[in-house]
């Protein structure tokens, strides 16, 4: 299960500001690793809303105990979570229920590599964070997701970024790995890697183009969330300020491309074509 799963996502931005919305109970406290993702999930979220007229329906693939789903729960949303972890849903139903969102959350035994999440229901949202690195296939997780969103559907796709684990691995002197992992076809950097694949931004944009999808923006996260020690983010005023320096990235109009492509995660949000 990716990292980001473990950590409890910000609360939503309002849209063009660069200040979070008062966190909902679940998300009170900033994880400054989710907050390039929050705040587009959240942008997205709240637009959609509006433009629908209701509370969205959204589907969380690989969603673990909940670090997203019941976030989006306390905001009103309908939120069905796919695991193959029988322990992670039943952290799930647990958390879900401590929050008081139980009505809301459904946990479903699965994986984006079989139908288990194809009962003929349709989302307007797909959620599939730390996933697709570790499928089968990815084109057919994809083509499997374009199928159960509604038409103009959406979906937040993060993955691992291939150059973050380059630059990871140079920093430390294993220089071998560090080329290996930049010109691998998987950006792998090598057998003992437990990570199957990796994605750099264009390969990303041509898998979703590939799959039926739109790319509305494509940014890297935590660009340097993983590389400041944790002894530099005691205070809750330290992790606000690293959390800034993340939005500044990715929403400047001249570095946000050069910095987001070393992001240790990419961050898309597509549209169904």
């Amino acid at each position: 299960m990716a990292d980001e799963r473990r950590d409890r996502p910000a609360a939503p931005r309002a849209a063009g500001s660069s200040k979070s919305l008062p966190a909902p109970p679940a998300a009170r406290w900033a994880q400054v690793r989710n907050q390039g993702v929050w705040d587009a999930v959240g942008d997205l979220v709240r637009e959609r809303e509006t433009d629908l007229g209701r509370p969205l329906r959204v589907l969380d693939l690989g969603g673990g105990s909940g670090g997203l789903a019941v976030p989006l729960a306390e905001l009103g949303h309908d939120v069905t979570v796919v695991d193959p972890s029988p322990n992670a849903l039943a952290a799930l139903e647990r958390r879900a229920a401590d929050f008081g969102v139980a009505d809301r959350v459904t946990g479903r035994q699965g994986d984006a590599d079989t139908p288990a999440f194809e009962t003929g229901e349709t989302f307007d949202l797909v959620c599939c964070h730390g996933v697709l690195e570790v499928v089968d296939d990815p084109t057919a997780a994809l083509a499997g997701i374009a199928a159960v969103l509604t038409p103009k559907g959406h979906l937040s796709l993060l993955v691992a970024g291939r150059l973050a684990v380059v630059l990871t691995k140079a920093l430390a002197g294993d220089i071998g790995q560090a080329r290996e992992a930049l010109t691998s076809p998987d950006g792998r950097w090598g057998r003992a890697d437990p990570l199957p694949r990796r994605f750099d931004i264009d390969g990303l944009v041509a898998l979703l183009d590939a799959t039926g999808f739109t790319p509305i923006q494509v940014h890297g996260v935590r660009v340097f969330a993983d590389l400041v020690p944790p002894t530099a983010l005691d205070s809750a005023a330290d992790r606000e300020a690293l959390a800034e320096l993340e939005r500044a990235v990715a929403t400047h109009p001249l570095y946000a491309e050069a910095l987001g492509i070393l992001g240790a995660g990419l961050h898309a949000i597509a549209q169904r074509a």
